[in-house]
């Protein structure tokens, strides 16, 4: 029989993706309450929230700065109280493209050839030829992604990414095909492939209906699936990832899969990527909510609780 639980789902928050976040923590919070489960919603737009007394786990559906960078992590270990995805420090590294890229890079997993950029007077660097990607190292959702088709755009594309967050990361553009990898309790999910419409995959492409088209399982043979879980789960391990994360991946014309980023908070609506691949493994959307908190409760025992829920 299922443990009854007080869930907290914390959604929205501060941060450039809380539209996202409330799309994802309402779908949430409907499936554990579809499960028997007692749900309060908490939208975090202030650091002084308090948690209701007696909350037995968090569920984390926010995205991008505050809810993916480490930091309510950090409050929530203060708290002691159990909470579904990565610790802190995973959380921080994987948010920041830039380390992820040297943590890949260090384990041997596969990325695309990159530098990093601080200033919108950086002279087109020497020795690339476009197509780049331009993006910034600590945002998500594609939120400032450019792409520079030729150099004569580069120092607009510069100027307009700069808007969302420095450091920038500038990548080569992969021609081939996009992919995600769901990663559960160490696990990767079958291959999701996204075929935007338009040819990008930027923020347009992601929230509009219609934009995109998504294959699952995508229909790669065997041994390039395999290559592309393989570096999806190396990428998540680098990082130091627990419970589950989605590890966008490019795919050469010849197979070989190159490393974008790890999301350690993936969208959570009912059409995001994440849930397409647990439901082509067998695991509807509410069964994908329920372990997700089962993983998080795994900790339960390693917290010292404080009873007032309180920073």
């Amino acid at each position: 029989m299922r443990e009854k639980l007080k869930i907290v789902v914390m959604l929205g928050g501060p941060g450039a993706e809380r539209a996202v976040s409330l799309r994802s923590g309402a779908g949430v919070a409907c499936a554990l309450r579809s499960l028997g489960h007692t749900v309060i919603e908490l939208d975090p737009q202030t650091p002084d929230w308090v948690l209701p007394p007696e909350t037995d786990a968090v569920f984390l559906a926010l995205h991008g700065t505050y809810g993916e960078d480490g930091t309510v992590q950090l409050q929530l270990e203060k708290l002691g109280v159990p909470y579904t995805g990565c610790d802190p420090e995973s959380s921080r590294i994987a948010f920041d493209k830039v380390l992820t890229k040297q943590r890949c890079l260090s384990a041997g997993v596969p990325t695309a050839k990159y530098l990093v950029v601080e200033s919108v007077k950086t002279p087109w660097p020497l020795g690339w030829q476009p197509p780049l990607v331009i993006k910034p190292a600590r945002q998500g959702s594609s939120v400032g992604l450019q792409f520079v088709e030729r150099v004569a755009e580069w120092p607009d594309a510069l100027r307009e990414s700069l808007r969302h967050g420095s450091p920038l990361l500038v990548e080569e553009r992969i021609v081939g095909r996009e992919a995600t990898v769901g990663i559960l309790d160490g696990h990767p999910l079958p291959v999701v492939e996204v075929r935007p419409k338009s040819g990008r995959y930027d923020e347009r492409s992601k929230y509009t209906a219609g934009e995109t088209d998504y294959f699952c399982p995508a229909d790669f043979d065997a041994e390039t699936t395999r290559r592309i879980q393989e570096a999806a789960l190396g990428a998540f391990r680098s990082v130091g990832g627990r419970d589950y994360a989605r590890v966008d991946v490019m795919v050469r014309p010849g197979g070989e899969p190159l490393v974008l980023e790890v999301n350690t908070l993936p969208g959570m609506t009912e059409t995001s990527l994440l849930p397409k691949a647990a439901a082509a493994a067998g695991l509807d959307y509410a069964g994908l909510c329920q372990r997700m908190v089962e993983l998080a409760l795994q900790r339960r025992g390693s917290f010292k609780a404080n009873p007032e829920n309180r920073i």
